[in-house]
């Protein structure tokens, strides 16, 4: 696990909620994209001198992960928890709803930039090489980051988050093929053009049916 150091902020008070936050979410992410391993021990001292915070934050941080379902008490300290294909699966299914219902937002919001930037994401991931699987899962998640972004409604974002991201970390790549690459990628130019075009009922049974075609590549391994 390679935890880069936050930045220095006072402790107590916001500062210290911000320091937390930003703990908890980089530690998320390690864990739904399949940096952190299922199982893989977290001891609370060698994660803060890693990412040179103080315990507290790291300690409310497991705290949330396991309230979240991510990570699990062990005699020392806490592991990440091993989920099933079928758990992955049906996360999937939540956040095909979910992530379906802010393209639709993103189609009548999305700016401009917004647009820009997604297009620009697309375009790197039409030159990716198949076998580079930590540039898949990266794209993949800034492509939808971008999308959600563009809906522009925090309380869905919070609601997207809470399914997790693992609905395609590198397992999922790992059983996909180039050909199912591709078919990700069209995907997406139907998404994006959806936005483009400000429809948002393609944009939500788009979204809606990229993320499912995932689910199905989970439930067939």
């Amino acid at each position: 696990m390679r935890l880069q150091p936050s930045a220095p902020a006072a402790t107590g008070g916001p500062a210290q909620q911000r320091r937390s936050l930003e703990v908890f979410d980089r530690l998320r992410r390690a864990i739904v994209t399949g940096e952190l391993r299922p199982n893989e021990p977290l001891i609370e001292a060698d994660i803060a001198e890693r990412m040179q915070v103080s315990r507290t934050p790291v300690r409310e941080s497991m705290q949330r992960l396991s309230a979240a379902g991510l990570v699990v008490p062990r005699k020392r300290g806490w592991a990440v928890r091993e989920f099933s294909l079928e758990d992955v699966a049906l996360n999937a299914e939540v956040r095909a709803g979910l992530e379906g219902f802010a393209a639709g937002l993103a189609a009548q919001r999305a700016t401009p930039d917004d647009l820009g930037r997604l297009a620009a994401i697309h375009r790197e991931r039409l030159g990716l090489d198949p076998e580079d699987e930590k540039a898949r899962v990266r794209t993949n998640r800034a492509f939808h980051d971008a999308v959600i972004a563009a809906a522009r409604n925090p309380k869905l974002t919070d609601a997207i988050d809470a399914t997790g991201l693992f609905y395609f970390n590198g397992d999922v790549v790992r059983m996909s093929s180039a050909e199912q690459m591709a078919q990700g990628n069209a995907d997406h130019a139907q998404i994006l053009a959806a936005l483009e075009a400000k429809d948002s009922a393609a944009a939500e049974t788009r979204m809606r049916a990229h993320i499912e075609r995932t689910a199905r590549i989970i439930r067939s391994r």
